[in-house]
């Protein structure tokens, strides 16, 4: 396990463009993705609430010497918001097809909190096409794949708390969660508890975040999503995703994330041993808070992927 610490913020960064750049059909929605550079295809997957914009430091410089990808998640950023229900599958059939409609070839996963859950969701069923995987401060709990109680569990909370009390938690979520997600000035003062160094907060950073939350749907979007969040936390638990999974697998954590601090990077790599562990001194999203050190080690660990690894038990 190493440390980095950041350096000066003199990175490169990708045009913040309101209407967005590209856009691919995917079951009859359109979602909105950034590509930059050639070479081995790398797909980075936001966080909840985020989008292929938070992205804006790691893309220009990856994009030196790889392909990169960074895809909106349906209901996300510039991705059209349609109101079902959004299950962890839901992103990662997405992904899967993006990287077998759009990337054609075998890809780099990194996804930051939920886009690092759909990373390794979509790397179980890509397999082959996928050459490794990085997540930074990714969700997820461990939890035993086999035990009894879950389906009994995910039933008491739809039954006892969920349906009894939906108008409630909606009106909670969407009050309480959402509307400071429209307002540029909460907006602000949410970033600066979750970045430990907030000089990166910029109008850049809230207008990514403030733009799609206008959308029509958002607000229900984003209630659907946080409505399935923890059944599927327990749904998918890392230690039986991780079973499933074949790739070397890279963990660029924010050390001072206290929301999801290191000690998962640490559980994951002892049930998951094929695991690079580099903690960079941030928090919850290092790759924006700190992109210097994540673009490095990124970037020197896809070096090391070759064709030899993919697939390979």
């Amino acid at each position: 396990m190493m440390t980095s610490k950041p350096s000066s913020q003199g990175v490169e960064r990708l045009p913040f463009r309101p209407e967005g750049y590209n856009f691919w059909t995917w079951r009859g929605r359109n979602i909105h993705y950034v590509v930059e550079g050639e070479g081995t295809p790398i797909v980075l997957l936001h966080g909840l609430g985020g989008s292929a914009f938070h992205w804006r430091y790691n893309i220009p410089e990856l994009g030196k010497r790889y392909k990169v990808f960074a895809l909106d998640l349906l209901g996300f950023g510039w991705s059209e918001k349609p109101i079902i229900d959004y299950d962890a599958l839901v992103w990662r059939d997405q992904v899967v097809d993006f990287v077998k409609e759009v990337v054609q070839e075998p890809a780099v996963l990194v996804g930051n909190s939920l886009g690092g859950s759909t990373a390794l969701l979509a790397a179980t069923v890509l397999q082959d096409q996928v050459r490794g995987v990085s997540l930074l401060n990714t969700d997820g709990v461990f939890g035993d794949p086999k035990s009894d109680d879950k389906e009994s569990d995910d039933s008491f909370l739809h039954k006892y708390i969920l349906t009894p009390f939906e108008g409630v938690f909606r009106l909670l979520c969407l009050g309480c969660v959402f509307w400071p997600l429209k307002q540029r000035w909460s907006v602000k003062c949410l970033l600066k508890t979750i970045y430990k160094d907030s000089s990166n907060v910029d109008d850049y950073l809230i207008d990514s975040v403030t733009m799609p939350a206008a959308d029509p749907n958002a607000g229900q979007v984003h209630y659907n999503a946080l409505r399935r969040f923890f059944v599927d936390q327990k749904k998918y638990t890392l230690n039986s995703v991780l079973t499933r999974l074949s790739c070397p697998l890279l963990l660029v954590w924010g050390e001072l994330d206290t929301s999801i601090p290191p000690a998962k990077a640490v559980r994951i790599k002892e049930f998951y041993p094929k695991t690079t562990i580099v903690l960079v001194h941030a928090g919850h999203c290092p790759h924006d808070e700190a992109p210097e050190p994540v673009n490095r080690a990124l970037s020197d660990w896809v070096s090391t992927l070759t064709s030899t690894t993919i697939g390979t038990p």
